[in-house]
């Protein structure tokens, strides 16, 4: 019988961190052999005594630990688990010839040496048994690296995977991989950098004694050449060559849950292989195979898997397209088996998940949520219990803000459905109910509110809008008009609602400018508190300021009421307008003060002329906000 040993440079089981083991080891020997050699870097030391060498020394490794444990103090863990692992070996010699244990070197002498079976059995006994399934998972480098709390990992794994299959020239063609990260994040990098960071990395080796330029010295002088001394751009290089995302691989015949075997199968149906490194996914969903891979990622997000990330801005409402941004992380393999309780295939546990939080969501807003994950996954059987719990939910829940957060998401379904094939019959009763629950509630609901609550409800005045139009029904959008018309005709309003419904009903024809101009004018009186005009001016003007560029009147109007402000009340109402004016787009406010200098006219029909002297006392204020010297 032969026995092979192999050892790994951080699996040596010396001293681990508490945060990540929860026990301290009583000795680092790789800590201990590296300062007898002079080192004070464990790391450093192993790479030049093992991975510089080509041919680890296994058997000078081995008598050093037996030397180092023979004066240190035992863990009784470690006795533990090296009596078990004892055992496991003498069965494992009973049907095989050849073996091989792959283990930390800190547990070699233990194997090494003569232990009787009984003695074994005495320190194991009184354990408790417990019996575990497993199987295989792909790891990735960066599930490997120490920093991702792995009690066993290293350091660097993407740069000991390089030493270990590159044959030659080791240094430079690890410099010419870090000029390529650099290029392809814009980075300007020549092969003349390739060259000097090569040198210098070898003079650095030479300088320190060491056998080959190691990890330490070729990051220094790719800092120093081709990095330009930015920390960020080293930060890249280690992120994706130092440890790196290599994405490990399992054979098909491994024993494996049926959950992970079923979407293996759909991975292969719709073409989309699982990359650790993270890449950007267009989808046409009038494709069959891009519809399907957005079924299949929308159901892997129910079941909690989140493979892919949907871009939002992509997305929009009710667009053929979808933008996903796809990552694979070893963890998703442990959450496959926790979501195979759920079900053995994609659909099923998918189906499950959202039915059993169909029957635990306690608001309308998560039940709604729901109803368009039915929608983007395509879970058919779902959809009555979660349409089910919908209708108690609206039935029960009195509070209108919640009522209007339901009504997009339910309006989308509604609209675009049919781009996804999938059938919505049903859900038309509850939206109708729901929007005229709305439509009789909010005139109420309108009056008398705070700053706060004021903004929530426009928020929500603002989704139903939206919402309605894309309903494209009539009679719908004539009973919604009919109440913001009555919420607008209170005297109690909030400013911010009073200039929103004002804008929303001027959009949709129900007043005109004239009609505008005098709720304006009302707003701005100099009995009204400056907030309030501000609050209706922002409301009003939320979405776009192109009106104030094709109406001279309502921009002379408010025009007039700036230059009326109070000084002591000018700087609370400041706020509120730079927010307003702020959020057009850069040629509005252009038009806007194009229109102000060159066509805005006063009360009297005389060209507005500018104070130059006025705007001259200003400058000094500017220069210094600005930078500039005076004079």
């Amino acid at each position: 019988m032969r026995e092979v040993v192999t050892t790994a440079p951080s699996d040596v089981d010396g001293e681990v961190p508490p945060e990540r083991s929860g026990r301290v080891r009583p000795v680092d020997p790789i800590g201990e052999l590296a300062a007898a050699a002079g080192y004070d870097d464990p790391e450093r030391w192993w790479e030049d005594v093992v991975e510089h060498r080509g041919m680890p020394a296994f058997v000078a490794i081995a008598e050093a630990m037996a030397a180092i444990r023979e004066v240190s103090p035992e863990d009784p863990e470690d006795l533990v688990r090296e009596a078990y692992m004892r055992t496991v070996l003498r069965e494992v010699r009973r049907t095989h010839e050849n073996v091989a244990v792959v283990c930390g070197a800190w547990h070699v002498p233990a194997l090494s040496r003569k232990v009787s079976a009984k003695d074994d059995a005495a320190l194991l006994r009184g354990r408790k048994k417990t019996k575990v399934s497993f199987t295989w998972v792909p790891w990735t480098y960066g599930r490997l690296a120490a920093w991702s709390g792995y009690g066993a990992g290293v350091q660097s794994p993407g740069w000991y995977h390089h030493l270990f299959t590159t044959a030659d020239e080791v240094v430079p063609r690890w410099l010419v991989d870090a000029a390529g990260v650099l290029r392809a994040e814009g980075v300007p990098t020549s092969s003349a950098h390739v060259i000097e960071a090569t040198r210098l990395a070898e003079a650095l080796a030479t300088v320190r004694g060491r056998p080959l330029a190691g990890l330490a010295e070729v990051t220094e002088a790719a800092e120093a050449v081709m990095c330009d001394g930015e920390p960020l751009r080293v930060e890249l290089i280690g992120r994706r060559m130092v440890v790196g995302e290599r994405l490990g691989g399992v054979p098909e015949d491994m024993p494996t849950v049926p959950l992970a075997k079923d979407l293996a199968v759909q991975q292969r149906a719709v073409r989309l292989k699982p990359e650790a490194l993270e890449r950007v996914l267009e989808l046409d969903l009038r494709k069959d195979l891009d519809l399907g891979r957005s079924r299949l990622l929308h159901r892997m997000r129910a079941i909690g898997v989140p493979w892919g990330e949907a871009e939002a801005a992509r997305r929009g409402t009710g667009t053929f397209r979808e933008q996903w941004r796809l990552r694979w992380l070893p963890d998703f393999e442990v959450q496959l088996v926790e979501g195979s309780m759920h079900g053995t295939t994609v659909a099923g546990a998918a189906t499950a998940k959202v039915t059993g939080a169909a029957r635990e969501a306690a608001t309308l807003g998560e039940v709604t949520a729901l109803v368009e994950v039915c929608l983007l996954a395509e879970l058919g059987d779902a959809f009555p219990a979660v349409l089910a719990a919908l209708d108690t939910r609206a039935a029960l829940d009195a509070d209108l803000n919640h009522l209007m957060a339901a009504i997009p998401a339910l309006a989308r379904t509604l609209r675009y459905g049919d781009v996804r094939r999938t059938d919505v019959a049903g859900l038309e009763t509850v939206t109708s109910s729901l929007l005229t629950r709305v439509c009789v509630g909010l005139p109420a609901a309108a009056g008398s509110l705070s700053d706060d609550a004021a903004k929530e409800l426009r928020e929500h005045i603002d989704g139903v809008h939206q919402a309605v139009g894309l309903l494209d029904d009539d009679a719908t959008r004539e009973q919604w008009l009919n109440a913001l018309t009555s919420a607008a005709g209170r005297s109690d309003l909030h400013g911010l609602l009073a200039g929103r419904l004002a804008r929303l009903l001027l959009d949709a024809g129900r007043v005109d400018g004239a009609e505008v101009r005098r709720r304006l004018g009302l707003s701005l009186t100099i009995g009204t508190p400056p907030a309030h005009g501000a609050a209706w001016v922002e409301g009003f003007l939320s979405g776009g300021g192109l009106l104030l560029v094709h109406d001279e009147a309502l921009l002379e109007l408010l025009d007039q009421w700036l230059a009326d402000i109070p000084a002591d009340a000018f700087d609370d109402v400041l706020p509120l307008l730079r927010r307003t004016f702020g959020a057009f787009a850069t040629g509005e406010r252009r038009a806007i003060g194009e229109r102000v200098a060159g066509g805005a006219s006063r009360s009297g029909g005389e060209p507005l002329v500018l104070d130059h002297e006025r705007a001259a006392r200003v400058l000094p204020t500017l220069r210094a906000l600005l930078g500039r010297e005076v004079g």
